[in-house]
């Protein structure tokens, strides 16, 4: 029979043994003192978490006010999609929420109180029995081409922000872009810029001319007419105008891409000139 070691007695009865020795030593009135001091500790904390709270809703309601209902739309849509696909496994770990969070805060470089109004909607879209499937035909009712193609980038950025991403949740994002109406040749060019990311080994100018054809949604070798053609279609597509009334965070998503896409096209452009 394996031995088994005997708890430690917890002290269950200390506080009351405390409350008894005041009031022999000290007293009725250092035992009225004790209970005031725990009082009013109590209050004091209750009142501080009612005073933050006030505080964080006050600001949540004045950042909302400042903004579109395009742009609270298309926030709050993501979102949920973003938590949507966080529970492909049935559940969804606070590590997850936390990439969410971190994706607002570094990549879109959230305020505090933006950061507040997400930390809101994220705890909304937990307990929401939306489907998915509701979520995106809302997003496609109500968001032209463009928007959607930001989303999916979006979806892609986060996705990549954790260490592993796993087949279900790749399969879940080409399956939203399908939902979307986003063409094969652009979820192409999104995802495979991303997968290109993960990926390390070959010398650096071969990965980085492998890279820029990639952003333009190309493989190797193709002709620079094929090249110009890819350029001018993107081009198009991101220009940041297109989605400005998303708001300044997604127009600078835009300039980002738009930024990628420059540099893809000049490095190739030089390459087929030498």
């Amino acid at each position: 029979m394996e031995y088994r070691r005997h708890e430690q007695p917890g002290c269950g009865g200390c506080f009351l043994l405390l409350l008894l020795l005041i009031f022999l030593l000290g007293g009725v009135k250092a035992l009225g003192l004790l209970v005031f001091l725990v009082l009013f500790l109590l209050l004091s904390s209750i009142a501080a978490f009612w005073a933050f709270t006030f505080y964080v809703k006050r600001q949540i309601s004045a950042y909302e006010k400042s903004q579109t209902e395009t742009h609270n739309t298309f926030v709050s849509l993501l979102i949920n999609i973003l938590v949507k696909i966080a529970q492909v496994d049935g559940k969804v770990t606070r590590d997850e929420v936390k990439i969410i969070r971190h994706f607002f805060q570094y990549n879109l470089r959230y305020s505090q109180s933006q950061l507040y109004w997400v930390k809101e909607l994220i705890k909304e879209a937990l307990v929401s029995a939306a489907s998915l499937d509701s979520l995106l035909q809302e997003f496609r009712q109500k968001f032209a081409y463009e928007p959607r193609l930001i989303l999916l980038e979006l979806i892609y950025q986060v996705l990549y922000s954790n260490d592993t991403v796993s087949e279900a949740e790749l399969q879940l994002a080409q399956n939203i872009g399908n939902y979307l109406g986003i063409s094969s040749y652009d979820q192409q060019t999104i995802s495979a810029k991303y997968k290109a990311g993960y990926s390390t080994a070959a010398p650096a100018e071969e990965v980085l001319e492998d890279k820029h054809y990639t952003i333009l949604g190309l493989a190797k070798g193709a002709s620079f007419s094929d090249i110009k053609a890819a350029y001018r279609k993107l081009s198009m597509q991101y220009h940041p105008d297109k989605v400005a009334h998303l708001g300044d965070e997604f127009k600078k998503v835009a300039e980002e891409k738009m930024k990628e896409i420059n540099n893809a096209y000049e490095f190739l452009k030089r390459k087929f000139a030498q």
